[in-house]
């Protein structure tokens, strides 16, 4: 899952995944954003961020909260489900894909 600062979409979906993910399926996530500087208003209505929600911390610690395994690039999420599917003991055939 790639998500980006602001907004609660990626909050919302973690929560979702959590509740409703039967097979255990993993899920790797990247925030843009990070480096976003605090207080300041990006170009585009997606990026407002209110309420102390929709910042990229808060979002990865939801994340992380609810089981999502979170990159700093995105280029490491095959990386990330690589060491899943390796490491994790998670198998494909157990999942009944």
């Amino acid at each position: 899952m790639i998500g980006e600062i602001g907004g609660e979409a990626e909050e919302k979906a973690a929560e979702w995944l959590s509740a409703n993910n039967p097979r255990n399926l993993p899920v790797v996530s990247f925030i843009a954003g990070q480096t976003a500087p605090p207080g300041r208003r990006m170009g585009h209505a997606g990026a407002i961020i209110a309420g102390g929600k929709g910042d990229a911390a808060s979002k990865i610690a939801t994340l992380r909260e609810n089981g999502i395994t979170v990159v700093e690039n995105p280029s490491k999420m095959g990386e990330a489900m690589n060491e899943i599917f390796t490491n994790g003991g998670f198998s494909p055939s157990s999942a009944n894909l």
